[in-house]
């Protein structure tokens, strides 16, 4: 009876210490369980914020294209007003210039007629008073060589 006694305590003991470890097993299922459900859930809510922080990038960008265009095209048009500008001014300037040069070029055609018909009025009484004599000319002629 003792050893009977013994042999069923050393079963229950046994089955104690089996259906204790079977709760700790348990739990360990349960945890792990647990925590792969909450990296399951972090990895869902990373990808929607990565997903968002790449629709809201690629609206950024394109609305920065917008502008740079915009922006671009507004420039353009200011360079192309500009040049247009200063072309006219160029075009006036020239045609400035160039009546002016026209102008006086047309007045000193006038002063050299005028000294030079002053100058020939002066001559000749001389040539009709006094030949003058012109003594060897400078430049050899052709028949010295």
């Amino acid at each position: 009876m003792k050893l009977t006694i013994l042999t069923i305590s050393l079963v229950a003991t046994a089955a104690l210490a089996a259906l204790g470890q079977e709760g700790v097993v348990q739990d360990v299922k349960h945890g792990a369980k647990k925590a792969g459900q909450e990296i399951k859930d972090g990895l869902e809510t990373a990808g929607k914020k990565t997903k968002e922080a790449a629709e809201t990038v690629g609206e950024k960008t394109k609305e920065t294209a917008k502008t740079v265009g915009r922006k671009t095209r507004e420039t353009a048009q200011t360079v192309g007003q500009k040049t247009k500008e200063t072309a006219k001014t160029v075009g006036e300037k020239t045609k400035d210039t160039a009546e002016t040069v026209g102008e006086k070029t047309k007045d000193s055609g006038k002063t050299v007629h005028r000294k030079s018909k002053t100058t020939s009025e002066k001559a000749s009484p001389e040539t009709s008073g006094q030949q003058s004599i012109n003594p060897a000319p400078n430049t050899p002629s052709p028949t010295d060589r």
